[in-house]
């Protein structure tokens, strides 16, 4: 998604482990900067996340030079992880009702991950669940599909009513800062909402 920010390739042999160190690093330091962000907000210093990680502030700072370059970086890594977790529900064809574990997940990255997303925002960057599950769409429609065919799902729920629902409630709880009580209600009602009527 966002490429490393690593010098190119020279050709030596010896630039090799440089390389990846500084992949190593990068990732550490993304690692880093979500579980301070998620514990300290959005506004936690930049030394906070180098002493996490384990690395000097300059090696923050060659990777990412501004704090909003930083906090992106961090919804990025969030969206590629969650992509990743994504295609482990859909290489298993035998977890029917995979959908559900997928709208929880979406539900608890907003949720945890809201400070983040609301400094981002102040940049003049728009947020918004909707267009993560966009991009996520193939494996939605794959997702709900399967979980129809099993008898998990409703039939006449559509790919694009699914996604608006979850987006709009996603991203009502990010900003409304709702508590894990009332996220799960929520959840709860919208899964009841997607299950097949109870036949007399």
């Amino acid at each position: 998604m966002t490429p490393d920010a690593v010098p190119p390739a020279g050709g030596g042999a010896g630039e090799r482990p440089v390389r990846a160190d500084a992949r190593r690093n990068r990732t550490r330091i993304l690692e880093a900067a979500e579980a301070v962000f998620a514990e300290q907000g959005a506004s936690a210093p930049t030394e906070a996340v180098a002493a996490r990680a384990g690395v000097a502030i300059g090696t923050v700072f060659r990777h990412f030079p501004t704090k909003p370059e930083l906090l992106q970086a961090v919804v990025m890594n969030l969206l590629d992880q969650l992509i990743t977790e994504v295609d482990a529900l859909v290489k298993d064809p035998r977890a029917a009702t995979a959908l559900f574990d997928f709208c929880t997940r979406v539900m608890a990255i907003s949720a945890q991950n809201r400070a983040v997303f609301q400094r981002i925002a102040e940049t003049g960057t728009r947020v918004h669940v909707g267009d993560a599950l966009t991009r996520l769409r193939p494996a939605v429609d794959l997702l709900l599909q399967r979980a129809q065919d099993a008898g998990a799902v409703r039939d006449d729920l559509h790919p694009d009513e699914l996604v608006s629902l979850l987006s709009a409630i996603c991203q009502e709880a990010m900003t409304a800062a709702w508590s894990e009580h009332i996220r799960h209600r929520a959840l709860a009602i919208l899964f009841d909402g997607m299950r097949p009527a109870a036949k007399p």
